[in-house]
């Protein structure tokens, strides 16, 4: 695997060897070792979660501030998602910044986020697969959300997207708090 750290602290893309024949294709896409040697964090996987979504679904900003905190190892096994994480820490350098990444189907392209960092996902296309790795279990008391229309967070989902798109968002979502009053609240991590 080959690791590029991303512009926020903590963000890391992996890049693994996909080979492809006549059946499809083969991956490797979690090695905890290779995870531990190029970034200095100690992925020690949880839980494991699996989502589907339909074109144009938003899902996020989620994090969590659980004890010990949460990191994410995510790939996309079906379809195309535009991927975005938000560094929700207000003591680093790079706080409210936004980075997106583009995770398809069969690319070999896994994304780690470290604890402290919010994350959220666009699908491109039906049917898109998420699957990902949690260094912690969920705990309800201890997970959170920022709304992905914040103004102040200025997610740009728009991106490939046609002017109009109506995007699909669930509920808890919709009408999750801004930054400014998780900020408030002192629900952000430390």
């Amino acid at each position: 695997m080959k690791f590029s750290p991303l512009t926020i602290e903590g963000a890391w893309l992996a890049e693994s060897s996909v080979w492809p024949d006549e059946r499809g294709f083969f991956r490797e896409w979690f090695k905890k070792d290779e995870i531990r040697n190029s970034t200095g964090i100690d992925f020690d996987a949880k839980q494991a979660n699996f989502s589907v979504s339909n074109k144009n679904v938003i899902r996020g900003i989620h994090y969590s501030l659980a004890p010990g905190g949460q990191a994410k190892w995510i790939t996309c096994v079906s379809g195309a998602i535009i991927d975005v994480v938000v560094d929700l820490r207000p003591n680093s350098p790079t706080f409210k910044k936004v980075e997106y990444i583009e995770l398809e189907s069969g690319d070999g392209k896994t994304l780690l986020i470290g604890s402290g960092l919010g994350h959220g996902f666009l699908s491109r296309e039906d049917d898109s697969g998420i699957a990902y790795l949690l260094s912690s279990p969920y705990a309800p008391d201890y997970e959170f959300d920022i709304s992905p229309t914040d103004l102040e967070l200025g997610i740009k989902w728009q991106q490939d997207n046609d002017k109009g798109t109506e995007f699909i968002l669930s509920k808890k979502d919709s009408d999750a708090p801004t930054l400014n009053m998780r900020l408030k609240q002192g629900n952000l991590p430390v």
